[in-house]
């Protein structure tokens, strides 16, 4: 059993499909099928069902499949292993972002590419929910994400902000003469809001149901600037970030939202137990380091 069959196997079990698995291992398609029969006729059993227009694993190859990632982790692991100690820092990189934020994460990953041009790095944009379970699977080294006042479980952060959640609305709008609102106050109202799953979404919902009511979301966008936009044309009130909203004051009026107090933090989120390799570890250290300063 060679590794290069794992490999392949696993290409094909990702892809369902040998052309598409053929070009992610940078192989001839009849290369991987033949390297892939040669493992079955080691293993007495056939991996996969190719009677239909999707590749299939059959029972066996569903069995064998964790065995073979788990191979291929190892020896991965063990070449991370090997540079960390002679210094050469290699591997990628996988980071999460939420859309809208104030960070300069691109600045931020220029300046680790400089310091480890070996290293290959890859963004994703998803809501905080989605960034916080990719953090827990290992499927991301590190987010930026939207929280609440209480950590996450199985991540630890870098709070970058802490700020008020506010309603934004139009100078004409009828709470633009309040300065602050009871959170009772939105019940009923039209809301504009992000997406279920994101930070802002999740503070308004959760503080909601502890009220007894569910808000009433109009419009929901998940740019903020498209939210304050609807928010200025008198369509409802946005729930938006004080300092989102402050920033636009010139056609937008930021109401705070007190009893309860709505807070919401930006934060720079790892897994509790850390990155599993030496680039994600060493790119955790370096975001710290930078945010902290």
């Amino acid at each position: 059993m060679e590794l290069r069959q794992l490999e392949y196997f696993v290409a094909v079990a990702e892809e369902r499909n040998f052309t598409r698995a053929a070009e992610k291992v940078h192989v001839a398609q009849p290369g991987v099928s033949a390297q892939i029969r040669r493992l079955e006729r080691e293993l007495g059993e056939q991996l996969l069902d190719r009677s239909g227009r999707s590749v299939r694993l059959t029972e066996a190859g569903a069995a064998v499949l964790p065995y073979a990632r788990a191979a291929l982790a190892a020896v991965e692991g063990a070449r991370l292993a090997v540079d960390e100690l002679t210094g050469l820092l290699r591997g990628h990189v996988a980071v999460g972002t939420v859309t809208s934020h104030s960070v300069d994460l691109p600045g931020l990953l220029a300046e680790f590419h400089d310091a480890h041009p070996a290293v290959e790095i890859t963004l994703t944009e998803a809501t905080s929910d989605e960034l916080l379970e990719g953090l827990r699977t290992g499927r991301l080294d590190a987010a930026i994400v939207s929280v609440g006042a209480t950590t996450p479980a199985g991540v630890e952060l870098e709070v970058i902000t802490d700020q008020p959640i506010v309603a934004a609305v139009s100078p004409g709008h009828e709470l633009a003469v309040h300065s602050a609102i009871s959170l009772d106050t939105l019940r009923g109202r039209a809301l504009i809001s992000l997406p279920r799953g994101t930070g802002l979404r999740t503070r308004i919902d959760e503080a909601c149901a502890a009220a007894g009511f569910t808000p009433h979301i109009a419009f929901e966008a998940s740019d903020p600037e498209v939210l304050a936009q609807l928010a200025e044309r008198g369509l409802g009130a946005a729930i938006l970030p004080g300092a989102f909203a402050e920033a636009r004051s010139d056609r937008l009026r930021s109401v705070r939202i007190d009893r309860p107090a709505l807070r919401g933090r930006l934060a720079f989120a790892w897994r509790a137990d850390g990155p599993s390799g030496p680039a994600g570890r060493a790119l955790v250290e370096r975001a710290r380091t930078a945010l902290a300063g």
